[in-house]
């Protein structure tokens, strides 16, 4: 599979992804003995994925166990440029997703922040932001599934129609 960058995507190249998002801190030898390559392939391929943006590595906490209690997706809709109000958005400390969407809302932010009283002054300042028309606010009441693992998943090829 081709992506954005150019750089394709062969099979060891996603074991390789497979095996960083079981554990972002595995040694490249063993990924490299899972992979049947060298350590110093592993390490070359794994900063070609860096450098193209395919991946980072970085460690993902649970925001309810470092101190932020309240989590909400804000759905945004928008007059004006939508991308020029999901990059204002993008730039709230609280915010950390922003998508431009379509369908009945313009961009989709989620919001984590320590109490109620944050969470409501972070919607009031994106209420202020120059082109929001109106916010629908969507509080987290319990996580039940996050993952990260469709990014070796194949996309399934489309179907051909009967003509």
């Amino acid at each position: 599979m081709t992506v954005r960058t150019g750089i394709v995507l062969d099979d060891v190249s996603r074991a390789i992804i497979e095996q960083l998002q079981e554990d972002g801190r595995r040694p490249y030898a063993r990924i490299a003995t899972a992979v049947g390559l060298s350590e110093a392939a592993v390490r070359q391929r794994v900063q070609r994925l860096l450098d193209a943006g395919i991946i980072q590595i970085v460690g993902v906490t649970d925001p309810m166990q470092v101190g932020f209690a309240r989590q909400a997706m804000v759905g945004i809709r928008t007059r004006g440029d939508t991308r020029k109000v999901a990059d204002a958005l993008a730039a709230f400390d609280e915010v950390d997703y922003v998508v431009v969407t379509a369908g009945s809302l313009d961009v989709l932010v989620e919001v984590v922040c320590e109490d109620d009283d944050r969470l409501l002054d972070t919607i009031s300042r994106i209420r202020d932001v120059d082109g929001v028309e109106s916010t629908e606010t969507f509080v987290y009441l319990g996580l039940r599934k996050q993952t990260y693992a469709w990014g070796t998943r194949r996309p399934e090829p489309p179907v051909a129609a009967d003509v």
